[in-house]
């Protein structure tokens, strides 16, 4: 069984992005390829600013969607290692 993890990209455009896989630099590679999510493409170029070991792929689901829910600023403290939201 692999480790999932949670990741956030801060994007081209501004924005972050949120997403799960068990290989994150695999994933990062296919968002640079524009074969990530379809939210990615055409906002590159990317940079991993978040990655947290998650277990499996339904607790990595889980947390990717409580970090979905949370705001901007809640985000980059997250990002910046602030508390555990």
């Amino acid at each position: 069984m692999s480790t999932w993890f949670v990741y956030i990209l801060h994007c081209g455009d501004g924005s972050l992005y949120t997403g799960i896989s068990p290989d994150v630099e695999a994933r990062l590679k296919a968002h640079h390829a524009g074969k990530g999510a379809r939210y990615t493409r055409g906002r590159g170029p990317f940079e991993l600013v978040y990655q947290e070991p998650a277990g499996t792929q339904a607790e990595a689901t889980r947390r990717e969607r409580a970090i979905k829910r949370l705001t901007r600023d809640k985000k980059q403290e997250l990002i910046l290692g602030g508390s555990e939201p």
